[in-house]
């Protein structure tokens, strides 16, 4: 019967895993990259994204429910509403669906009321 001859394992605290300098110049580089870019990519999701589900980035946040009434009488022969929430006119249209159309590939447009022509 043969006996296979395992080297005798080392007692000194220097046999662990070694860098050499050479590695060291390429992994700490490496490291501080994806440090930085994973940083960035989760603030980039962070800002993008909400609750899910949720359509109100920034509308009257501190109110429970947004709710804009408006008289028949008082809105003349035209009124054009948001329905995107990135007005800065809210609840009136600024056009801002525009900007989210095109950045999201979405197809929102606006509520547009008008009294019928006699």
């Amino acid at each position: 019967m043969s006996h296979l001859s395992v080297p005798p394992m080392s007692a000194s605290p220097s046999s662990g895993c070694r860098l050499s300098k050479d590695h060291l110049i390429v992994a700490v580089p490496v490291a501080v990259v994806a440090a930085v870019g994973g940083f960035l990519v989760s603030q980039y999701l962070n800002r993008r994204s909400c609750k899910k589900g949720q359509v109100n980035a920034s509308v009257c946040k501190d109110s429970p429910k947004v709710v804009h009434s408006f008289d028949m009488e008082d809105i003349g022969t035209k009124a054009v509403y948001c329905r995107c929430w990135k007005s800065k006119k809210f609840p009136l249209c600024d056009g801002a669906h525009t900007k989210h159309n095109e950045e999201t590939g979405d197809n929102v447009g606006p509520l547009i009321i008008k009294k019928k022509n006699a």
